[in-house]
């Protein structure tokens, strides 16, 4: 954490967007750090991340460097993001303006791996989308609603946004049930999945058990390799 300058965490866009950037809590403030050490730590290259994350990414290999250059060795590997720029950002289902967060207080706003068909089936059915009747299109600036949609089909699909809206050119209460079907599709087997790990938590626990170990050494590892560096070895 001595690595970055105060400013610099309270320019995080995450702190903007939540309208905690002129008095953050110190959970806001440092957690893009934790994150950061938990990348480095483990000495990832590529990372997986939403649009939102990028910034992160950018924190994490700026700390990297730093520290590198601070004891003129390369301690840490630099990180590359890998980020899918059709599913960069999967919105809110109430209020497309804004992302999809597991934390929202609205019961149809969010999609959860666990929801029941019956769940999925009412969320997409009540998604945000426009007034009036208007042809299905990929927009994301003027219709968010719609186009977050059709992102969605066009992930679980396989399909580009383009043949999704050419093979669903109609109204969009036939779309959204046509979604609906395939996410029920594309979830249940992961529902099933996770209803089985649930019942059977010796499992889980050994498997988390057995992960955490692995962990550790490998932490440990590289937490020798920065004391040396910093001369506390």
């Amino acid at each position: 954490m001595c690595q970055i300058p105060l400013a610099q965490l309270k320019g995080m866009p995450h702190l903007k967007e939540k309208g905690a950037n002129k008095n953050p809590d110190m959970g806001l403030l440092t957690y893009p750090v934790l994150q950061a050490a938990d990348i480095l730590l483990y000495n990832a290259t590529h990372v997986p991340v939403g649009e939102d994350q990028v910034p992160h990414m950018f924190l994490t290999r700026d700390i990297a460097q730093r520290f590198n250059m601070s004891v003129d060795q390369e301690i840490f590997v630099l990180p590359d993001h890998i980020l899918d720029k059709d599913v960069c950002r999967v919105r809110d289902l109430k209020q497309p303006d804004k992302k999809m967060s597991k934390s929202t207080k609205k019961e149809l706003a969010c999609l959860y791996l666990d929801d029941t068909d019956d769940n999925i089936a009412a969320k997409i059915r009540a998604a945000t989308t426009d007034l009036g009747v208007q042809p299905l299109e990929y927009a994301p600036e003027e219709r968010p609603g719609v186009s977050n949609l059709v992102m969605l089909y066009s992930a679980f699909s396989g399909k580009t946004v383009e043949e999704v809206c050419a093979a669903h050119s109609g109204q969009l209460a036939p779309f959204k049930a046509a979604l609906a079907e395939l996410l029920i599709e594309k979830l249940r087997p992961i529902r099933a999945e996770l209803d089985r790990l649930r019942a059977d938590p010796a499992y889980t626990e050994s498997v988390l058990a057995e992960g955490t170990a692995q962990a550790q050494q490998e932490a440990s590892v590289m937490m020798q390799r920065v004391q040396k560096a910093i001369g506390l070895l």
